[in-house]
């Protein structure tokens, strides 16, 4: 180890690497380092750019949630694509919890989340309205309420989905626990699980139509405080010239779920 890496170390009060054998790798400190590092490198590059060109370049790495990604995301990259051709997008999928953490560790620059969140540190700008519908096998004709699914698998995303807190909240609503829940990875995989009378699960109609998947299974229409849903773009700090670009295209946007409220909201 260098005299000037110690050195760096003393200065913080904290060990960047730890030995493993004959090599050295990175601690879990060294790594929030190193996200930091690389972010004021890229804002150092950002500052060159915009001086001398005034438009973003470079990597942006966005993170979104699946459904989002799948149903709704083509036509923004593509228009954002046409706007901003030196920037590369870099997505990146997962649940609403796993990536607000990567947002708040500064390892992705956005992300499409949703509702219910919390983040208090991060800034957020609503953009798609989602309904959730619950889907289960075509032989389940009518689920009145929770009760009726009875002690069926629920099938879901891993811990940290939104979707799938309004799904336990709505069962907890009637008392209902799940016999068993089998995780998934996609909505690919739910679907067809569901499809062959395996469970039920609760999905965005538009998954749905975008998967053509709308004759597959039976939906069934929740109440409204678990229906309704917004997905929203979070960020920390202040927004680089290539995350601005996105948000003046999700501010520009007049989408059918959105212009009804006037959505485009804002907050800290």
């Amino acid at each position: 180890m260098t005299t000037r890496i110690r050195q760096l170390e003393e200065y913080l009060g904290v060990r960047l690497f730890r030995r493993e054998g004959r090599t050295l790798a990175l601690s879990a400190e060294g790594q929030t380092l190193l996200n930091y590092s690389v972010r004021l490198l890229r804002l150092a590059d950002e500052a060159v750019n915009e001086l001398r060109t005034g438009k973003p370049q470079g990597m942006f790495r966005l993170g979104s949630l699946e459904s989002t990604a799948g149903s709704r995301l083509a036509p923004i990259l593509s228009r954002y694509h046409a706007k901003n051709s030196g920037v590369v997008v870099e997505l990146v999928t997962g649940t609403t919890g796993a990536l607000i953490n990567r947002v708040m560790n500064f390892e992705i620059e956005a992300a499409f989340v949703s509702e219910p969140f919390t983040a208090s540190e991060l800034e957020s700008v609503a953009v798609f309205r989602e309904e959730l519908v619950l889907v289960t096998s075509k032989e389940i004709r009518k689920v009145r309420t929770a009760k009726d699914l009875g002690r069926s698998t629920m099938i879901a995303f891993a811990h940290g989905c939104s979707y799938r807190k309004r799904l336990e909240d709505w069962l907890g609503s009637d008392n209902v626990m799940p016999e068993r829940t089998l995780e998934f990875g996609s909505y690919q995989g739910m679907i067809a699980c569901v499809a062959a009378g395996t469970g039920f699960a609760i999905v965005p109609k538009s998954v749905l139509v975008a998967l053509q998947a709308t004759e597959k299974v039976n939906q069934h229409t929740l109440p409204e405080r678990f229906s309704t849903n917004r997905t929203h773009l979070v960020w920390r700090g202040h927004p680089s010239l290539a995350l601005e670009g996105l948000i003046n295209i999700l501010q520009a946007q007049e989408t059918p779920s959105m212009e009804a409220e006037a959505l485009i909201d804002i907050r800290h």
